[in-house]
């Protein structure tokens, strides 16, 4: 946790239930942190606004940033969407136009309060980076800047649905999430009598967002609304993009400061998808230092020079041997004073008979992996401190097809996202490709660097996806993620191609025969090798960290089974957040997640995934329990998904459904 701070230079104030009445009569509840003079000498005000619940599920994060902020002179207002947390209404969806016109609402209620100065800042991290953005293209006049973490421009191509068209396992996995997370009830003590009520007609009108997410196999105005790459120019609020290398949504900060007109500076880490205050791997830094001096600048006006810092910030991280987690990442911190940068010049090595950058392939190579290709990758974006980093990838690379690169006389810096051109032809009208870029180092090992994949379907357009013509050769182009990686003298490059990658994505319905005939990857590589930090942070502070007694330690576990039988190989993954107990409002919270991944290596249509969630709330004489159970199979031509959710108040059944989905598969 970052270093405690107190003695703030304006003494703070705690509203914990303010509520903001929407148009159309529905009641916010929204948690505030004011200078208690506010009234007296005006704020700006900053929003976050997430569908997570304030009472328990942010308030880790929540304590050690906002009252920090308020102290600084600001007015944190934290708002549950409706739908969730201790608010009215329905949730239907992420980032709806009633999301976002509930935002703005919020922006506007917050400038026309006594305590506001008149500016407004939004900020969020996933879900509140992502609605940042959002709220910030549709304008509303108070807003002056956004701080926006872990989010992404791309609903479709860069969120946790179709990555390159692909169907990622996250989109199942973050459904049941959800389907978990908003069932638990509202606190009785804020909402009152009718919780009861609205916990109940929540439920009844839970949406199954695995229905909604999967039947949308192709980039379509669904998907358009509310990626704000259809339209940068929209933005004019000032932005601050935050993210981190382990994380799934490393490719924003890149993008926003390419394409923004508007004020926009990035910095990535290499964390997970965590506040970089308290996030790991370290280095941590000095977030709030960093947002203060934003909103300084935009939302007071304080000439601090904060347009002036570099345009883009990153941790450059050496190569260590591969585990599932580690506690700290060695490298060092380069700036760039412009993205794209002219320090960065792109290298291109050509794929050869198994070589990388030496010469030509002479014969096309093809490969046909396995359906468990892919079980040494790790979560798209980690975020548990467990083990969900990628591992060693040396099983992995021995089901692709492989490119060696010489060994390395002088360091590489990789600095932006590798691109692997491809001249191939596949023998099934549907099919996909892993592309993986990986450190071969001296003790042997095989580290990820980065990793791209692309559904052969969508290689010229996902808005137009076309199926594949068996035997007729195609050109296509699979970009990796955005990457700073320093690869050491001595060691070698590898590009590892793969048509499978499970639980990662999702595999194609016949087990593909690809062709490579040839190609070529395209490596940023940065100018002038960093020997130090060329920017620096201040250390990490905080706020008094949330009070409360643990009453069950978190936990976390990942194997893999192989029935010895069917051949079956199985991912299973628990997770345990624990349970504890709000010391100054007595909320009792606590969760347990297990995942099972399964796939036959030989037959894609086996591929199975089975989730369970299990949420407990209450006080002592008041205990709630949810579980939200879902499976997922696929045939040939159909996706078939279950669900069930049971609420359950002290000890009896208070609701139950269940839902039976089919859905064709048209691309994927």
């Amino acid at each position: 946790m970052p270093e405690t701070e107190s003695g703030f230079a304006r003494d703070v104030r705690v509203i914990e239930d303010q509520p903001i009445v929407m148009p159309d009569g529905c009641r916010l509840s929204a948690r505030i942190w004011l200078p208690i003079d506010a009234e007296k000498s005006p704020v700006p005000a900053i929003v976050e606004h997430l569908p997570y619940r304030k009472r328990d599920g942010t308030i880790v994060r929540d304590s050690l940033t906002h009252p920090w902020m308020a102290g600084q002179g600001y007015g944190c207002i934290r708002v549950d969407m409706r739908g969730n947390g201790d608010s009215q209404g329905l949730m239907e969806d992420e980032y709806t136009e009633q999301e976002l016109s509930d935002a703005c609402a919020v922006i506007a209620w917050a400038a026309a309060q006594p305590w506001c100065a008149g500016t407004v800042g939004m900020m969020g991290i996933s879900w509140g980076g992502f609605n940042s953005l959002q709220v910030a293209a549709l304008r509303p006049p108070a807003l002056k800047a956004i701080i926006t973490l872990c989010s992404t421009v791309d609903r479709f191509a860069d969120d946790i649905h179709f990555k390159g068209g692909c169907l990622l396992g996250e989109n199942f996995g973050w459904a049941a999430n959800m389907l978990s997370y908003s069932s638990r009830p509202p606190d009785p003590l804020l909402a009152g009598e009718g919780w009861r009520e609205m916990w109940l007609d929540r439920l009844e009108n839970m949406p199954f967002l695995a229905r909604e997410w999967l039947s949308r196999q192709k980039r379509d105005a669904y998907w358009k609304h509310g990626s704000v790459c259809e339209d940068y120019s929209a933005i004019e609020a000032a932005v601050l993009s935050i993210g981190g290398w382990h994380d799934g949504y490393r490719n924003t900060i890149s993008h926003l400061v390419e394409n923004l007109t508007a004020p926009v500076k990035g910095i990535v880490g290499p964390w997970i998808h965590k506040y970089p205050h308290y996030a790991g791997p370290e280095p941590r830094i000095g977030f709030l230092q960093e947002a203060k001096r934003w909103w300084d600048r935009w939302l007071k006006g304080v000439d601090n020079g904060a347009e002036n810092l570099p345009d883009y910030r990153a941790w450059l991280m050496d190569s260590i041997a591969p585990q599932r987690w580690v506690d700290e990442r060695p490298g060092r911190w380069i700036a760039e004073t412009e993205w794209p940068s002219p320090n960065i010049a792109e290298k291109r090595l050509e794929l050869g008979d198994g070589s990388l950058g030496e010469g030509a392939m002479t014969g096309p190579v093809t490969i046909s992996s396995p359906g468990d290709c892919g079980s040494q990758g790790g979560e798209y974006f980690p975020f548990a401190y467990g083990p969900e980093l990628p591992d060693e990838q040396t099983p992995d690379d021995c089901k692709s097809v492989c490119f060696d690169g010489a060994t390395l006389s002088e360091p590489l810096d990789i600095v932006g996202a590798p691109r692997l051109s491809i001249t191939a032809s596949s023998d099934q009208p549907m099919a996909l490709l892993a592309v993986r870029l990986c450190d071969l180092r001296p003790d042997g090992s095989s580290a990820l660097i980065s990793i791209g994949v692309l559904n052969l379907t969508h290689r010229s357009s996902s808005e137009a996806p076309e199926l594949l013509v068996p035997g007729e050769s195609f050109v296509a182009t699979v970009t990796l993620d955005q990457i700073a990686y320093r690869l050491p003298a001595g060691h070698r490059l590898r590009v590892a191609v793969s048509t499978s990658y499970w639980p990662y994505i999702w595999p194609s319905p016949a087990q593909a025969a690809v062709t490579i005939k040839q190609g070529s990857l395209h490596m940023p590589l940065r100018c002038g090798t960093a020997r130090g930090d060329e920017t620096r942070f201040e250390k990490p502070v905080g706020a008094a960290p949330w009070r409360h007694e643990n009453l069950r330690p978190s936990a976390s576990t990942r194997v893999m089974e192989r029935d010895p039988d069917s051949g079956v190989v199985s991912t299973i993954i628990f997770n345990d957040a624990g349970e504890n107990r709000d010391l100054d409002h007595g909320l009792i919270s606590g969760s347990t997640t297990r995942e099972v991944w399964s796939i036959d290596p030989l037959d894609p249509q086996s591929a199975t995934a089975k989730v369970r969630w299990t949420q407990t709330s209450g006080r002592d004489d008041w205990r709630v329990n949810t579980i939200a159970e879902m499976e997922m199979r696929c045939d040939a031509d159909w996706f078939h998904i279950s669900g069930h959710l049971t609420a359950i108040e002290n000890g009896q059944t208070v609701f139950e459904r269940s839902w039976d989905e089919r859905i064709a598969r048209k691309f994927v």
